[in-house]
């Protein structure tokens, strides 16, 4: 729990010196997914896991550039119509969109 809190309070710090209110999204893993206690292969890296993650954000419809995991989050960072990026959060396993309040 403490390891959690860390990064988010950082970002929040960050944040709050320049002006800007920032709450980190928080993700617990809980969908996530299960295990039968048996894998075929190897263990899945991290560049793996980042590169399925984007691919099935893409599927969704969402026009990300890269992916990774931050705070128990998938961390997108997604193409605005305008041009520009911005940071878009999502829950690992569902994919569900995450706002931070």
């Amino acid at each position: 729990m403490i390891r959690r809190l860390v990064p988010a309070l950082a970002f929040t710090v960050l944040l709050t010196g320049t002006g800007a209110t920032f709450a980190a999204p928080f993700c617990d893993g809980s969908t996530e997914g299960f295990s039968f206690g048996f894998s075929v292969g190897g263990r899945i890296t991290e560049d793996d896991r980042n590169t399925f993650d984007l691919m099935h954000l893409r599927q969704m419809g969402v026009d990300a550039t890269r992916v990774e995991r931050w705070n128990g989050c998938i961390r997108a960072f997604v193409r605005k119509p305008g041009g520009g990026e911005e940071m878009q959060f999502f829950e690992p396993g569902s994919y569900r969109p995450v706002y931070s309040r």
